[in-house]
């Protein structure tokens, strides 16, 4: 019996190099090659990390008969033993089976937000948008959409939730052609860039606007978002469990950290701050001497914070006053915000990203607007 039970001991020593490697590379300096590494797992790392899992699974189940069971041994010893294989179990399996659960997440943080990402961001056209390919589309009418993570739909498991792919159905596909360019942490000067670089000229242009987008400004002129980095509350040993493994992420992600007041106090701060404001209106002036130059219909939908919608209104209000002035349109749906369920707004309890239904409602105040212009 002894043999059989130091066989698994030294299969469990060849399964301890195998944990180091699968989990900690970056302590032997090991880089995998793949989308997302270090911070995410791609499906085969996973796979892998699945087998070693079931593999250190089978090996206790083994020292356990063999120890306790087949040796009929009782005493202190034999309960720890047993507590302890029981419980190193159902933890193992638990780890597993969150391995595959995915949820959307504010970022792309949480190791279950990862696990959407993979499995709902797409499809991915040829320019790396989060979109339809690019097509011959003579004879339609081109509207193109630029703005963050709202805009490319975080959070909606299909980009027929959209805005932007609800309103090309309700003006018409066989007329219209909209293209998303939504990019998630985008500020204004990536949109500008966006659209001087998209291969097609457009019709329309449909603006998405988020407080946050005056974030890099805000940066840049010395104003600092403190108190948001992910596993920052944690120290030590913690921190890197809580950082690699499935089960304790997911367990560390439905907890509350950094709290919504300090995003706000520093979105405050940066709109009625002159210098930060101008700078970033400056970058707005990039959209507006673009429509000026293709002679485009820019409309423009401020999305508000979802559960501080005058609030949100009342910081970006200097925005819409000099887009207004500029020629572009805006289309209000703050109103309709209001009138939808606080629990029905956002795409889930972990995050704040705009839901199905407030979709629906901005697509079709676009429509609205687009068909009162014509």
């Amino acid at each position: 019996m002894l043999s059989k039970t130091t066989s698994s001991i030294i299969r469990l020593a060849f399964l301890s190099i195998l944990f180091v490697f699968l989990f900690y590379p970056d302590k032997w300096q090991i880089k995998f090659d793949y989308p997302g590494f270090p911070h995410a797992d791609s499906p085969k790392i996973r796979l892998a990390k699945t087998a070693f899992w079931l593999l250190l699974t089978i090996e206790m189940i083994r020292i356990f008969y063999y120890a306790i069971v087949k040796s009929s041994r009782k005493g202190i010893a034999a309960n720890i033993l047993t507590i302890v294989s029981t419980l190193g179990i159902v933890l193992i399996l638990l780890e597993i089976l969150f391995m595959y659960i995915p949820q959307s997440h504010e970022g792309v943080l949480s190791k279950a937000s990862q696990i959407w990402w993979q499995k709902y961001w797409g499809p991915i056209n040829s320019l790396g948008f989060r979109d339809k390919p690019i097509l011959d589309d003579k004879g339609k009418k081109i509207i193109l959409v630029i703005g963050d993570s709202f805009a490319a739909g975080h959070g909606l498991k299909s980009v027929d939730e959209r805005f932007s792919n609800i309103l090309e159905r309700r003006l018409g596909a066989d007329r219209y052609s909209i293209y998303n360019l939504g990019v998630s942490g985008a500020d204004t000067r990536d949109e500008v860039k966006r659209l001087n670089e998209f291969p097609l000229k457009p019709d329309i242009v449909i603006l998405q606007y988020f407080p946050n987008d005056i974030e890099k400004a805000a940066k840049e002129k010395g104003l600092s978002l403190s108190g948001t980095e992910p596993y920052a509350d944690v120290r030590g040993m913690l921190s890197g469990i809580i950082g690699r493994f499935y089960l304790p992420n997911f367990i560390y992600w439905q907890l509350p950290h950094a709290s919504f007041s300090t995003f706000e106090q520093f979105v405050q701060k940066a709109y009625t701050d002159t210098t930060i404001l101008n700078a970033h209106l400056q970058d707005l002036s990039g959209l507006i001497a673009y429509q000026d130059s293709t002679k485009t219909k820019m409309y423009a939908v401020f999305i508000p914070f979802l559960f501080q919608i005058d609030k949100s209104n009342g910081y970006t209000k200097p925005v819409e006053n000099y887009l207004a002035v500029n020629g572009v349109e805006l289309v209000s749906i703050s109103g309709g915000i209001a009138q939808i369920p606080a629990n029905q707004r956002s795409v889930g309890k972990n995050d704040g990203h705009a839901s199905a239904a407030v979709n629906v409602l901005i697509a079709e105040r676009l429509y609205k607007s687009m068909q009162s212009g014509k």
